[in-house]
């Protein structure tokens, strides 16, 4: 097949006028491209004064029954045509052969016990997925309920401020991100991203993931996912398994000999995944007194940043805003402090909502959420401060576990000890005034809501640099800054704040028999690259027949 991508066309074009495109680059009849799919669309509003473009990439399978060899053939020609000489270098035509991933065979270690996967976020269940692929019929563990269950408990301490500690917005079916945006979107280059996009199209998410180039599932649509990925676990011989939390590990001479569940049940395995997540600090407490090797990670904290969704749309798409084949606006900023920390905008929910996020009773911390139609009032997004160990003021490797709960806890004691959240007013942030009442722009925060000044709950530091960024952000996204624009505290869990080492070669920790796997162990940064790691963590143990011990 040939690709072709740089293509810009007016977002008024038509259909046929995208055909017409991709024939007249590659010298070809309209009717000779008929059969092209859209790989990759993106929006270039660069000019949203006069016209907004999206921008294609697309792949040809060129209509020539005869034969493979007389297709491709007919590829090289168009390769040498004119057209494609000219055009060539700006539109990257190339010819390409469509990646296929191939699920392993177990390698040449005898599998006695049956793999468990700690976690049912995307490292746990890709890893999972393709063990039962491979006949290895894992046993999946879930401290939370399942996906129905969760929306349930999640609901309830929305609207009553009681939480379930165990099943929340935090843990349950499908991890953290299924009360997300769902983005998809990643910066890392890999190609199991395709087979993972494939295979979560398969259950049930929109085929727009496949070429929307900030792709995303919404809160809504990725609930059914998690449960058909689960099902189909379970139709190749896996086991899942909710409210069930790993309480211990057994380990003898230096390997992984069993599990310990809900601190009764004990389980004989020699294969771990912990796919755990960023927010299991018991769990993370647990493998340290167990003497895995863990080591401190930087992270960032900050808040959620809300403005109403009318007003972004505005400043990305000007007099285009309200063009429903745009959707709602999308923004990705970053600026830097004068002390040179990184303050950026992370998880941005266009058309969403700011959730409540904690694990623990006792603390506030915040998260963003947005439906596949991200048509809600108001967007946001995290604004956040990078910050590593010499912040932490302490070198143990669980010190930003702490640093995390201490602003936590402080934001729940200011927003009223009742898990309602801190806010402030940008204006009054910026003025250094303790925000007294809500302006034009309402919080969408639930159970509530508490008008305050942030700096009781954010460090110094960070608070300088938020204030220091705002106004230059400003000028990226007029309005970014507006007055009234809503600042809830406290985000701290935007990435893990410690990483369990592994080996480079096997991906065991230093305890044989034990993968630590995606965002919570410090491997990955989203959906779509925990995904990944997953499936690497699920190879490694496929191919596995040696210890990390064995490398000393």
């Amino acid at each position: 097949m040939i690709s072709l991508q740089q293509i810009q066309l007016p977002i008024t074009h038509s259909d046929e006028e995208l055909q017409n495109k991709i024939a007249e680059l590659l010298g070809l009849d309209f009717e000779e491209v008929k059969n092209f799919t859209i790989t990759k669309r993106a929006i270039d509003s660069r000019k949203k004064r006069q016209m907004i473009y999206f921008v294609y990439s697309v792949t040809i399978e060129l209509d020539d029954p005869s034969s493979a060899k007389a297709t491709a053939g007919k590829e090289k020609k168009i390769m040498k045509s004119s057209a494609a000489k000219k055009n060539i270098k700006h539109h990257r035509i190339e010819i390409k052969e469509p990646y296929v991933y191939e699920v392993p065979k177990a390698g040449a270690k005898k599998y006695k016990t049956r793999p468990i996967i700690i976690g049912t976020g995307p490292a746990g269940m890709f890893s999972a997925l393709l063990l039962a692929k491979s006949g290895l019929r894992p046993l999946v563990i879930e401290r939370g309920g399942d996906v129905d269950s969760r929306i349930r408990d999640v609901e309830t301490f929305m609207n009553t401020g009681k939480l379930n500690t165990q099943s929340n917005i935090q843990f349950g079916e499908g991890g953290a991100g299924t009360f997300s945006d769902g983005k998809l979107n990643t910066l890392i280059t890999n190609p199991r991203i395709k087979y993972i996009f494939d295979e979560l199209v398969k259950a049930g998410a929109p085929d727009t993931i496949l070429w929307d180039a900030k792709p995303h599932i919404g809160t809504d649509k990725i609930r059914g996912v998690a449960k058909n990925i689960r099902k189909q676990i379970i139709k190749l011989g896996g086991e899942v398994r909710f409210d069930t939390l790993l309480t211990d590990i057994k380990i003898e001479k230096n390997k992984l000999v069993g599990v310990v569940l809900n601190n009764k049940e004990e389980i004989e395995t020699d294969t771990l995944v912990l796919a755990i997540g960023y927010s299991a600090r018991d769990t993370y407490e647990m493998l340290f007194d167990r003497k895995l090797d863990i080591e401190q990670k930087p992270f960032s904290i900050g808040v959620r940043i809300e403005h109403s969704a009318e007003m972004i749309n505005k400043a990305q798409y000007d007099k285009f805003y309200n063009n429903e084949k745009l959707g709602s606006a999308k923004y990705k900023l970053v600026s830097h402090s004068n002390d040179n920390r990184s303050v950026y905008t992370f998880c941005m929910c266009p058309g969403g909502y700011v959730m409540p996020s904690t694990t623990e009773e006792g603390y506030v911390v915040t998260n963003g959420m947005s439906e596949y139609a991200q048509d809600s009032y108001n967007s946001n997004s995290a604004l956040l401060v990078n910050v590593s160990g010499p912040d932490f003021g302490s070198d143990h490797p669980l010190a930003g576990i702490e640093f995390q709960r201490k602003w936590e806890k402080r934001a729940f004691e200011i927003g009223g000890n009742n898990f309602h959240a801190p806010v402030q007013l940008v204006g009054d942030f910026l003025n250094n005034v303790k925000s007294e009442k809500i302006k034009s722009i309402r919080p969408s925060y639930k159970p509530g809501f508490t008008p305050t000044s942030l700096d009781h709950c954010l460090p110094d530091f960070v608070a300088t640099s938020l204030r220091e960024s705002l106004p230059k952000l400003d000028q990226k996204i007029n309005g970014f800054a507006h007055p009234d624009a809503v600042l809830t505290a406290v985000e701290t869990r935007s990435s893990s704040p410690l990483r369990i080492t592994r080996d480079k070669e096997t991906r065991q920790s230093n305890i044989a028999g034990i993968f630590p796997a995606g965002e919570g162990a410090g491997y990955a940064g989203g959906i779509i690259s925990s995904a990944v790691d997953g499936m690497m963590v699920g190879e490694a143990i496929l191919s596995v027949t040696k210890d990390p011990s064995e490398n000393k």
